[in-house]
């Protein structure tokens, strides 16, 4: 019977433990450097519903707002806070285009920025007579984010960069916690025609040379939990040892209430 007991207490110890190597990061040998510096260095193609922040500046500031808000001037600081922006930025709609005062409709689906700036300024020189006389400055509005799951803080996050990898998306998230299963994270990206789906080992070096390793705007990243959170017996060998004496404890407290009452 002791060996029994022992043996049955050694087995729920071993499979209700998160195991060290499923909470490590990266685990393995980085492969392709060059890859990796590839991918951090390609612009970002600008898809639907991102938004677009645009500065004009120029001497000739009576033509300038004509085309910029005063709520987007460029020395209220209010401008750069995420409510603001979504009232002063401009909306890439469905069809691929942001809609400027005056100049009307420009498409500008799967551009980077820095064309979109140089469309932008060929349209002004409608209203200028050289590029000299305006400045233009078109940047993404931040890269928003949906995080569920088992991480720290989910819900809708910004972040005011263009370009965020998979990493810092999760470290925004404060981190998968330890019932998280960092080996099946799915990210989901709606494109003009069908939702896609992406599964990244976060535990694999070669998540590095991922081509999701970087989010877009108004993806979805989704933890998975691990089987021990609905086993319920605890992560770490201590909280699980700590779950069997309770049980334990109250089972024999039960026995011998019943062998009183006999």
């Amino acid at each position: 019977m002791k060996k029994y007991i022992t043996f049955l207490l050694l087995s729920i110890l071993f499979f209700s433990c998160v195991p060290n190597k499923d909470l490590v990061y990266f685990q393995g040998e980085l492969e392709d450097s060059e890859n990796i510096q590839k991918l951090q260095n390609e612009p970002y193609k600008l898809q639907v519903n991102d938004m677009l922040d645009i500065q004009i500046k120029s001497s000739d500031t009576k033509l300038v707002e004509l085309f910029q808000s005063s709520a987007g001037d460029s020395n209220n600081n209010s401008r750069y806070n995420e409510e603001s922006l979504y009232f002063t930025s401009y909306s890439i709609d469905d069809h691929g285009n942001i809609r400027l005062p005056y100049i009307g409709e420009i498409n500008v689906l799967g551009y980077t920025t820095k064309e979109v700036r140089e469309k932008i300024e060929q349209e002004f020189l409608q209203y200028f007579k050289s590029s000299d006389d305006f400045f233009i400055n078109v940047k993404l509005a931040g890269i928003r984010f949906t995080v569920l799951g088992e991480v720290g803080s989910t819900g809708t996050k910004v972040i005011f960069q263009n370009q965020v990898s998979l990493v810092e998306a999760i470290a925004n998230a404060g981190d998968i916690t330890l019932v998280g299963n960092r080996k099946n994270v799915s990210v989901f990206r709606k494109t003009m025609d069908k939702t896609e789906r992406f599964k990244i080992d976060m535990t694999d070096m070669s998540t590095f040379n991922s081509d999701n390793f970087f989010i877009q705007s108004n993806d979805v990243i989704y933890v998975e939990p691990l089987k021990q959170k609905s086993w319920g017996t605890g992560t770490t060998g201590v909280q699980t040892l700590t779950t069997v004496i309770s049980v334990l404890s109250l089972v024999t407290t039960a026995i011998l209430l019943i062998n009183s009452t006999k």
